[in-house]
């Protein structure tokens, strides 16, 4: 299982570089991101190689944080790798809240980033239909 770190930032000039700055001068690596804004304040979603320590980090810095569960499948990089992971997830009941895409730097395959309810059961869904998951 993967810990996301989901930063609330206000959406400004420099905002993300302040953030990656603050990584950066830790040496936390950013394995996957995403971000969703609005017109005043953002949600920076991220997959980093230090999850706990990223958001003591950030937290100093005056960043509102916080860390939930999420799931990691490499994929094949073919078309309808993804649709076929949406379909067993169908088929399987279950509802994906969003999703991201990053890679396995070791195997240089695609990594869906997915958050659902429940994730430990899903993972194990998953992977009980042949698809590999990641871990930290």
């Amino acid at each position: 299982m993967l810990k996301q770190l989901s930063i609330y930032a206000e959406n400004a000039k420099g905002t993300m570089k302040e953030i990656t700055d603050v990584l950066t001068n830790e040496g936390i690596n950013i394995w996957g991101s995403v971000t969703n804004d609005s017109a005043e304040f953002g949600i920076i979603r991220m997959v980093v190689s230090e999850p706990e320590r990223a958001k003591e980090k950030l937290e100093q810095a005056g960043y509102f944080c916080k860390l939930c569960n999420v799931i990691g499948v490499e994929m094949a990089d073919e078309v309808g790798a993804l649709n076929r992971l949406l379909k067993a997830l169908y088929d399987s009941n279950i509802n994906v809240d969003y999703i991201y895409l990053s890679f396995n730097r070791d195997s240089g395959l695609p990594v869906q980033i997915l958050h659902a309810q429940d994730a430990p059961e899903v993972e194990d869904c998953i992977r009980s239909k042949g698809f590999k998951t990641i871990s930290e």
